[in-house]
């Protein structure tokens, strides 16, 4: 069995989509198990909604992290009280393998460094998340879990990135690409040229570096993993969700203009759909915190139901495929293998 401790009260919506979520994500996974945490009178009513949570614990919190606390706040008032505690707890005890939240993410990385720490070859955590592109997909990160990052930090988001890539799509050696503004070697910050140079010096087995690549291979899928540090990660992201959000809503005042173009709307419904099928952020739902001793896996805020058992999917692939235990060992090997290692000017060592 795989036991993942679930935020009830995660999310803009709290129990009515976690436990939706929770009850679609058991219908797919017969060996999956979950644990509940939550405020009593929010939960159980919802919990005696759906007939195949019924046999699954639930242990009552006094509290629930706001989704606009501060993670300062959230882990003073929290610690020891919050549903969002308890859950990452569950992880740290062994109760449960792997723990999924929808809530506040500053507070979620707080409580989860503080109660997991990191492992020990990783410098700090990162957000990876399943980015949709025209091949399939790709994983980014560092989406939003620190700003800046150093070459050392980016070689490791670069090793776990890989690692969950191989984890989620069970590819050997995955193409791993660090985001800049050209291709060129001579561009960008010196800490990009020299990640670059680590990423090319040190011989590899679990990831095929393949250089530097721009904003629209993101979407292109020209790498398996795109490596970047938060602020940069967390703006690409948001301006993708962002353009996705503009071009439905175009595509879609433009199909209803005038009746020939709801005529060509209904002759192409299959093409249409295919394109919201393929660009639906509730399939590519739930980033992992990597780097911790532990794993947990942010639900996006405002997702349904569907959405939620996205991100419970994500997290027992990660369990099932021992994504710790593999990060770690690669990370590891990455630093036996690390030259020393001082930057020109031009980054070119």
């Amino acid at each position: 069995m795989i036991t993942i401790a679930v935020d009830a009260m995660g999310g803009d919506m709290g129990p009515e989509v976690t436990i939706a979520g929770s009850a679609l994500a058991l219908k797919c996974h017969s060996n999956l198990r979950l644990i509940f945490y939550g405020v009593a009178n929010k939960v159980e009513p919802i919990l005696k909604q759906h007939p195949n949570l019924i046999t699954c614990p639930f242990y009552a919190t006094e509290t629930a992290t706001a989704m606009d606390e501060k993670p300062s706040q959230a882990l003073r008032n929290g610690r020891g009280k919050s549903s969002m505690w308890h859950a990452i707890d569950a992880v740290k005890s062994g109760e449960a393998d792997a723990c999924v939240s929808a809530g506040n993410t500053g507070a979620l990385m707080a409580m989860s460094y503080f109660c997991l720490r990191m492992l020990p070859e990783a410098e700090r955590p990162g957000i990876a998340g399943i980015w949709p592109t025209i091949h399939g997909e790709s994983i980014v990160l560092d989406i939003g879990a620190t700003i800046g990052a150093d070459a050392n930090q980016l070689v490791d988001f670069a090793v776990m990135g890989a690692g969950m890539f191989r984890a989620l799509y069970h590819i050997r050696k995955p193409s791993v690409g660090l985001l800049n503004i050209g291709v060129e070697e001579v561009k960008g910050l010196e800490e990009i040229r020299k990640a670059a140079h680590l990423l090319r010096t040190i011989p590899s087995e679990v990831l095929e570096y393949k250089g530097f690549v721009e904003g629209n291979d993101i979407g292109k899928g020209t790498v398996d993993v795109v490596v970047t540090e938060g602020f940069v990660g967390n703006i690409a992201l948001k301006t993708a969700e962002g353009t996705v959000q503009q071009v439905s809503r175009i595509l879609n005042k433009a199909m209803h203009q005038s009746i020939f173009s709801r005529l060509g709307y209904c002759l192409s419904s299959g093409a249409f759909r295919y394109f919201r099928q393929r660009l639906d952020p509730r399939k590519v739902n739930g980033g992992v915190l990597l780097g911790l001793n532990g794993v947990v896996v942010k639900s996006h805020g405002g997702t349904d139901a569907e959405g939620f058992a996205s991100a419970l999917h994500v997290g027992y692939e990660m369990i099932k495929n021992e994504l710790l235990d593999k990060i770690a060992i690669d990370l590891r090997h990455f630093h036996e293998k690390k030259p020393i290692f001082t930057a020109s000017k031009d980054g070119s060592g």
